[in-house]
């Protein structure tokens, strides 16, 4: 997007070459404010092709789930819309190049050292996938993107030429033989509301399951049924009211080892949830901010245990396989805030634990997880 000095973004903390780039930083940042010899506001370099650009870099690289919540946000403060349509056009034309942790076994020491950001801008350039006439730190354009920083014989910083090719095909690809020819993040529609799965991190033959469910409230209920010796057979884990308005939306990186040991014993398994699952996302099929979430009435409220549930992310579908009758006569499940913020006669009594039957109402949060 425009907003890094080329090069610098993975380059070690503590070397010489760190040190030049954040003093290099700083004097550019001095020099872009209105007492700077170059004033350039960000408001005028985040428009609608530095998002644009931003999402087509997420895909290229499978990069965060998080970026779905992001950088929509970021846009809202610049006065633009972006949502998950505007993603999921995106990872239609655009090809995985990157295979980084957790999409593969290489981190971004690996990425840099096979040509990094330098390599990537130069194949979506080229390839017309970038938006070249934009606003960055560094002036007009990307030209200055396809370079890589270095230091002369006298330790005074510059810019070379990036490397032309890939120097690790394993960790990073050009656009004629991408990892997968879509990016690395699927927006699913359904019975259920919206979700993305981070389809980079999951084998193919995994992109579709098919599955009953199996319903928790949080992160630690699974675990525990984990050590428990009850999660014996297929399953589709549904952990609800894990949202932003349910508490907070934490990391539920407490899934991953107990799924992930069950896949390996050979049982179809995969997550559904409305909380975020962001670094973790890997292995499991996960389809993650699931919206509406269920303290907001969302579908995911409705499952049972034992509902087949289909995830599918080639045709990007998300369903529950339940008889309309039965699926529309439900109820919603609403856990109460402990401590609440705000008390109601039909859950005043019950303890922090409990869960209650109601529907959908104006004020979720006072019966809500």
């Amino acid at each position: 997007m425009g907003l890094h000095l080329p090069g610098a973004s993975f380059v070690n903390p503590n070397t010489p070459l760190r040190d030049a780039l954040t003093r290099a930083a700083t004097e550019r940042a001095l020099a872009m404010t209105s007492l700077g010899n170059n004033y350039t506001p960000l408001g005028q370099m985040l428009d609608e092709r530095a998002f644009v650009n931003g999402v087509v870099g997420l895909h290229a690289i499978g990069g965060s789930t998080n970026h779905t919540l992001h950088l929509v946000a970021m846009a809202a403060a610049a006065g633009l819309t972006l949502n998950w349509n505007d993603f999921a056009d995106l990872a239609e034309v655009t090809p995985l190049l990157g295979r980084i942790y957790p999409n593969g076994g290489a981190d971004v020491n690996h990425f840099h050292a096979a040509g990094g950001m330098g390599v990537l801008m130069r194949e979506l350039v080229g390839a017309g996938l970038l938006h070249g006439n934009v606003s960055t730190v560094c002036g007009k354009g990307l030209d200055a993107y396809l370079q890589e920083p270095m230091l002369d014989a006298a330790g005074t910083l510059s810019w070379r030429e990036a490397p032309i090719a890939s120097g690790d095909t394993s960790v990073l690809r050009g656009v004629a033989e991408p990892f997968q020819a879509t990016g690395g993040i699927t927006v699913l529609d359904g019975d259920l509301g919206r979700a993305v799965i981070k389809t980079s991190a999951v084998a193919p033959e995994r992109h579709v399951i098919e599955a009953p469910a199996r319903v928790f409230h949080s992160q630690e209920e699974l675990q525990k049924a984990f050590a428990a010796g009850e999660l014996t057979g297929d399953m589709i884990a549904v952990v609800r009211f894990q949202g932003p308005k349910a508490n907070g939306m934490p990391e539920l990186h407490k899934l991953m080892p107990p799924l992930g040991a069950l896949q390996d014993r050979g049982l179809k398994v995969a997550l559904v949830t409305d909380g975020r699952l962001s670094g973790a996302s890997g292995k499991v099929p996960a389809a993650i901010h699931v919206t509406p979430e269920a303290v907001e009435g969302g579908a995911i409220g409705k499952i049972r245990d034992g509902d087949l549930i289909r995830l599918d992310a080639v045709a990007g579908r998300l369903d529950v396989l339940v008889e309309r009758y039965e699926w529309n006569a439900r109820v919603y499940p609403r856990k109460r805030i402990c401590p609440p913020r705000k008390l109601v006669s039909v859950a005043s009594s019950l303890p922090c634990s409990a869960t209650v039957l109601a529907a959908p109402t104006s004020e979720p949060a006072s019966l809500t997880d």
